[in-house]
């Protein structure tokens, strides 16, 4: 009967941990599971309340923060539109005041020189000075 309430107990559990999302309840399931499978061997009560704490301190301590660092999303590497300042670019279509397109870190991006009387030619090097919006500023490099 002991194992039988600790399997509804980790149920319960692991349905809150769908609304929490910090993986708490999911480890105090897991310490539900392990006194439940130790509720089989028919042991006194007491035995599995100190299995369930001493499992679920040590899936707290030992595998949530491992689960966290491997769960977190990775920093964007630099890719943000501070990192392509100072960057070369290939033109593809003329650039001038008018506007233009250059080939930009593998991708395509609108253009427009930094001095508006400059224009420059297909295939021509430049380099960008600043991103201003979706558009690329640049100087010949």
């Amino acid at each position: 009967m002991g194992a039988l309430i600790w399997l509804v107990v980790a149920i319960l559990l692991a349905g809150i941990e769908i609304f929490a999302g910090e993986l708490t309840f999911l480890m105090l399931a897991g310490g539900a599971l392990a006194a439940a499978g130790v509720g089989l061997a028919d042991v006194p009560v007491w035995v599995e309340v100190v299995v369930f704490t001493a499992a679920s301190i040590g899936l707290l301590f030992f595998l949530k923060p491992v689960l966290r660092r491997r769960l977190q999303t990775q920093p964007l590497q630099a890719h943000d539109t501070k990192a392509l300042v100072g960057s070369s670019a290939s033109v593809v279509e003329q650039v001038s005041a008018a506007g233009g397109i250059v080939r930009l870190d593998g991708t395509f991006w609108s253009a427009r020189p930094l001095d508006p009387s400059e224009v420059f030619e297909d295939g021509t090097m430049v380099q960008v000075v600043q991103i201003d919006g979706s558009t690329a500023v640049v100087v010949k490099a």
